[in-house]
């Protein structure tokens, strides 16, 4: 049995023509047709306004039980992370991620129930400073510590790391196993792999791909990443990849 996961930044419903569509959001995530999203730049704003409350449009749209992350608030209205599901969520803790006097960040840790499979999904979106990644992704690795290594858990999310290098990817790869890593920034002509998915056991992973049509060229400044996973491998021993494999 296989069920499907999608990160997709979905920048407010702004897309590249500066327009605030949640309908073409919508439209997207349906023909992206997952059994999970996590969703980034969500506004949450109130109002009858066609931008306000947009994950309660998009969960009343598509039929998914949504799942709030921690609010940012700026200038624009409030925004954040959030999971959208058609699975049975089980438990839901949210990780405050803020540093410094930078914007607040947090990320989203939820049970899900696939057919019997509890699945931990880790949604995250980080900041842009690497100092603030930094610190980020430390928090992040004490979350995932406070469970066994053999949790079936996927840890995926907008995590504005374009250096390949970079600390935090290696030691992702060596918690997590090293996925593939395909460019979804810029949405008109991708080359940075901003959007990142592991899966553990990293053998569960079938398929990891950017989903690039016309729609999703134009309705973010990023692409929908989508992975498959086979629910049947999750209880596979946890395997990793060397640490100094970017």
């Amino acid at each position: 049995m296989q069920f499907t996961i999608a990160s997709y930044n979905i920048h407010r419903c702004v897309g590249l023509d500066r327009q605030c569509m949640p309908n073409r959001i919508a439209a997207v995530l349906k023909e992206l047709d997952c059994d999970v999203f996590a969703l980034q730049e969500v506004d949450n704003s109130p109002g009858e306004h066609a931008g306000s409350a947009q994950l309660d449009f998009l969960a009343r749209t598509l039929e998914m039980t949504a799942v709030p992350g921690l609010r940012i608030v700026r200038h624009m209205g409030e925004y954040g992370n959030a999971i959208l599901t058609r699975l049975p969520v089980v438990d839901v803790h949210r990780h405050d991620l803020s540093y410094s006097r930078y914007e607040p960040r947090g990320a989203l840790d939820v049970d899900i129930d696939m057919g019997g499979q509890p699945v931990r999904v880790i949604a995250a979106h980080l900041g842009l400073m690497r100092s603030e990644r930094r610190f980020q992704w430390r928090r992040l690795m004490v979350a995932l510590a406070e469970r066994p290594l053999e949790t079936p858990t996927v840890m995926l999310g907008d995590m504005n790391e374009w250096y390949r290098g970079a600390a935090t990817l290696r030691e992702a790869h060596q918690a997590l196993g090293r996925p593939p890593a395909p460019a979804a920034f810029p949405s008109f002509a991708p080359l940075l792999a901003l959007t990142r998915i592991w899966v553990r056991p990293v053998v569960a992973l079938v398929s990891l791909q950017v989903h690039r049509t016309d729609a999703t060229c134009r309705a973010s400044d990023h692409l929908p990443v989508k992975a498959t996973v086979d629910a049947a491998k999750l209880q596979s021993p946890a395997t990793v990849e060397p640490a100094d494999v970017a």
